[in-house]
């Protein structure tokens, strides 16, 4: 009896384990997947989703106060706004710098021109499968992902310029 007892108990544990590790798989969003919705308040106050971009190229950029590459990225990234809004290009930047203040004082010595928000719980970021800062996600008018960008990225460069011109 006693074994019985026990090859149930090993069978129900092993299909605990099996059940849980399931629900601990988190996807991570690629090229040619559908963007995961969110919705999040800007800095400007205006509250945002995915569906607020129709019809525009959505750059989504996941980012920190405190990532050294993030810093690095981001006068290009503005300058990419800048340069790219009258064609229809829309960048929206998603800090999950927990403590608002750094957060603040960051924008401050460094203000930039496209869309701001803080997501200090990351769960934006999580629901795209993003660990590594800055990641960037390109998306298009119908919300698919069309690029994937992992790591600081010369949103000036020349050939890279080219390349997003081609998606327009």
């Amino acid at each position: 009896m006693d074994r019985v007892l026990l090859a149930a108990i090993a069978l129900l544990a092993g299909a605990l384990v099996w059940v849980v590790s399931g629900t601990l798989e988190q996807k991570v969003i690629n090229v040619d997947d559908q963007a995961p919705p969110f919705s999040v308040t800007t800095d400007n106050g205006r509250t945002v989703s995915l569906s607020n971009f129709g019809g525009k190229l959505l750059v989504l950029n996941f980012w920190a106060s405190w990532c050294e590459p993030c810093v690095v990225e981001v006068p290009s990234l503005d300058a990419f706004q800048r340069e790219l809004a009258p064609q229809g290009v829309v960048v929206l930047g998603v800090s999950i710098d927990r403590n608002e203040r750094l957060y603040r004082q960051f924008l401050g010595k460094a203000p930039v021109s496209f869309l701001t928000a803080r997501d200090p719980d990351a769960n934006i970021s999580s629901s795209y499968g993003t660990f590594l800062f800055p990641d960037s996600y390109i998306i298009d008018p119908n919300g698919k992902v069309i690029e994937k960008i992992i790591n600081a990225q010369n949103w000036l460069d020349p050939q890279f310029l080219d390349h997003i011109q081609k998606m327009l």
